[in-house]
């Protein structure tokens, strides 16, 4: 039974990782989290009581820290998801995103290779590193037909693309010079349960509930590439327990959409679902997508995103499940069946139970 240590196991991506892991296998998990506003326990709830899961509130920052969860819980491979991720704070607030993609990727690297040195030979050679990228290191595609492979160039945009490009710099860099058994996987946008309601498809199913408007940069052209979270911790397991040392695996939906279709898509299964109030089929502004608004487009704006997905398909024979039409309307159901945990999130309750549980 593999022991794996999902650092960022409360976020979004981790712990749909955490809750794979416990519930379709055998492994067990320590969940490493700082638990700052986008961690969030509740994600949880379903594995919480589990044998096989362990919480620790630690900074990748804090090497002694790491030591300690290394020494005492002696895991056999670490799933790096810990990262800030939102690219407009890393506009308005660079800072944090240096500290934490770069300076503690490199910390929590040099707290792996110690606590790897020290294994004996079988455990060794068994032990894995993966740490989960973006593709927004690769830059934008815009203009072309081409899709983002293993081997595009780097060419990060905005101040988060560029930590996320920086730390997998790193992370290549010490499987070369130290020979840290090290993966590396880059992914599309991600989206599905218990996603944070600053990213755009939470924002705008939560906006459009509550009637208020639903900003689009720009003329909502930029083209992304959409993968279901669930799918995608499907292909980060693959990963650290098939993939091949030192390779690097793109992981996406083959879903490109304009973010402004993605929006209306939003609206229609609304207005299904959960029609505002007087709704006619013969009156446009009855439908949520008359909350549209367009907004000044980011600084340094990408406009197109699109993975090649192909590698990790031949090698390790992962596709996805869900078609962005089936994800996106789980998404929406979910979101409706359930306000509780929405409510949590959008009142700040689920932090002051953070901080009466984990000082």
């Amino acid at each position: 039974m593999r022991k794996t240590l999902v650092t960022g196991g409360a976020g979004f991506i981790g712990s749909a990782v955490v809750r794979h892991i416990i519930e379709n296998t055998q492994d067990s998990v320590i969940n490493l989290d700082k638990l700052t506003y986008a961690g969030n326990l509740e994600s949880l709830a379903d594995v919480a009581d589990s044998a096989r899961y362990h919480f620790v509130k630690l900074d990748i920052c804090d090497r002694a820290g790491l030591d300690a969860v290394f020494a005492e819980h002696k895991p056999d491979a670490v799933m790096h998801l810990a990262a800030e991720s939102h690219v407009d704070r890393s506009i308005s607030g660079p800072a944090e995103f240096i500290n934490t993609n770069i300076v503690g990727t490199y910390t929590l690297l040099e707290a792996a290779r110690h606590y790897w040195n020290g294994l004996e030979d079988g455990a060794k050679a068994a032990f894995r590193f993966h740490h989960i990228s973006t593709d927004e290191v690769y830059g934008d595609l815009h203009g072309t037909d081409d899709l983002f492979t293993e081997t595009t160039p780097y060419a990060p945009s905005s101040p988060y693309s560029a930590s996320k490009a920086s730390s997998d710099h790193l992370v290549r860099a010490w499987q070369r010079t130290y020979g840290l058994p090290t993966l590396v996987t880059n992914c599309s946008n991600n989206y599905g349960p218990y996603h944070f309601p600053e990213k755009l498809i939470p924002l705008v199913i939560l906006n459009a509930l509550e009637g208020k408007p639903l900003p689009i940069y720009g003329k909502g052209d930029q083209i992304r590439d959409w993968l279901y979270v669930e799918d995608h911790a499907r292909a980060l397991y693959e990963v650290v327990t098939r993939g091949e040392v030192g390779e690097t695996y793109n992981i996406g939906g083959h879903n490109e959409k304009q973010n402004i279709e993605v929006v209306k898509t939003i609206c229609t299964i609304l207005d299904e679902l959960a029609p505002k109030a007087g709704h006619s089929a013969l009156d446009a502004e009855s439908s949520y997508a008359s909350l549209i608004t367009h907004v000044a487009d980011r600084p340094g704006h990408d406009v197109r995103y699109a993975i090649d997905a192909a590698k990790i398909e031949r090698e390790l024979g992962w596709t996805p499940k869900e078609t962005f039409e089936s994800g996106i309307r789980k998404t929406v159901h979910w979101y409706l069946a359930n306000q509780e945990w929405v409510n949590n999130v959008k009142s700040g309750e689920y932090q002051n139970w953070l901080n009466a549980h984990y000082q």
